[in-house]
């Protein structure tokens, strides 16, 4: 039964929450009432979502984390319990993009540069998380960033893939081993969604925008906000029987 405490007594961390879907985590988050630990790989460029969500009422503390560095993990974690002993939410959106291109054309430090981040940083950092609540017998949740990448195939985005379905997984396996912790664990996964680059690059190549709306039985892609309402969700009272669970948030393009 996690998560049900009232939200105010508790914070939540959400990983590169400079822009995009991230930063509409941490602002939908705050919004909930979740004081927030938002970390990136500079403490610059969390200075406006800091201001944003420090303006909701909560309390923001900045941190900077390098999902390919996971022996910092633990000493992280202990700065950030310090800062904020009340952690009980963690948001795995940090992320680097699909590589688009072909797998025969995909090396060693493509693979490398994307599941060190993807999926190994995410893992690692999750572990890090769950060993802490545990040691202090701590109820909370662990909400993932997956991709309707990793649940259908698609030409050109391999490892992007490979390492989504791998974080499927991972929730699903996390989810049976930590419900007597009381931790949930669950992960949504988007379909495109028009984040400010992603809406540039797609406004700049209007066939292929045309023919990713054809696949997409809303006729529409997805706002950040909507995915972030999704995170609020999991991440509420309301949801404290969901665990193990991938919500695809795609307009019903995984339906067919």
């Amino acid at each position: 039964m996690s998560m049900t405490s009232d939200p105010f007594t508790t914070a939540a961390m959400v990983t590169g929450a400079s822009q995009g879907i991230g930063r509409e985590i941490a602002l939908a988050l705050a919004q909930a009432g979740h004081d927030l630990l938002i970390t990136d790989l500079g403490l610059e460029s969390l200075h406006a979502v800091t201001e944003d969500v420090g303006r909701l009422g909560v309390t923001v503390h900045p941190m900077v984390l390098d999902l390919r560095r996971p022996q910092d993990f633990e000493f992280f974690m202990k700065q950030a319990t310090a800062l904020c002993p009340h952690l009980r939410l963690l948001v795995n959106n940090a992320g680097v993009p699909s590589l688009s291109r072909p797998a025969l054309e995909t090396g060693l430090q493509d693979w490398d540069e994307v599941m060190s981040v993807n999926l190994r940083g995410t893992y690692f950092l999750t572990m890090a998380f769950g060993r802490w609540m545990m040691a202090h017998k701590h109820e909370g949740a662990v909400i993932s960033m997956s991709s309707t990448h990793g649940s259908v195939g698609l030409s050109g985005a391999s490892v992007y893939g490979i390492a989504k379905s791998g974080i499927n997984q991972m929730t699903r396996m996390l989810a049976i081993e930590w419900a007597t912790h009381g931790i949930r664990v669950n992960a949504i996964a988007p379909g495109t969604t028009l984040t400010e680059s992603r809406a540039t690059k797609l406004s700049a190549d209007p066939a292929r925008r045309s023919a990713m709306l054809a696949r997409i039985p809303t006729g529409r892609f997805g706002q950040p906000q909507e995915m972030a309402a999704a995170v609020a969700y999991l991440a509420s009272p309301a949801a404290s029987y969901i665990t193990g669970q991938i919500l695809h948030l795609d307009g019903g393009l995984t339906a067919y």
